[in-house]
């Protein structure tokens, strides 16, 4: 797998800022073909954390599966800027994902950080969304 360019594309949504709150991603090789997607409900926190948490865990995926270059394709103009050194990050916590995100990419021998739309990131972000409604929906089948 190590071989070509793998595309990972990200997205963070908040219910609220800060409210409940979900990651997503999904993983492409160069051809375009599906190597692995994936979800995760995150607690409650801003939507700019949860973009950085869907950035870090599809990064972990992707060296997971070998990957060593890679395109990053977010919605988030405030990531992708923080992360081109283009924004200063002023959030301490958002400072701490910043470093974890940095510290992931410098693991790769080549990354290219690409905004997007948001009508261009779809899959994503009904990923970061799924994360959310299915923690909502076992909070009310734990209730009855």
């Amino acid at each position: 797998m190590g071989k070509g360019i793998l595309k990972l594309y990200v997205d963070g949504a908040s219910r609220g800022n800060p409210g409940e709150a979900g990651a997503g991603f999904y993983l492409v090789d160069g051809e375009g073909n599906e190597v692995l997607r994936g979800m995760r409900f995150l607690g409650s926190m801003t939507n700019n954390a949860a973009e950085y948490q869907a950035l870090i865990l599809g990064l972990r995926e992707a060296l997971g599966v070998g990957g060593t270059s890679i395109e990053i394709y977010t919605d988030s103009e405030l990531v992708a800027k923080q992360l081109k050194g283009i924004y200063n990050v002023k959030n301490r916590h958002l400072r701490k994902l910043h470093r974890e995100a940095v510290g992931l990419l410098d693991r790769f021998h080549r990354y290219e950080i690409i905004p997007i739309r948001r009508e261009d990131n779809r899959e994503a972000d009904r990923l970061a969304n799924e994360a959310i409604d299915g923690e909502k929906a076992k909070g009310l089948k734990q209730a009855r």
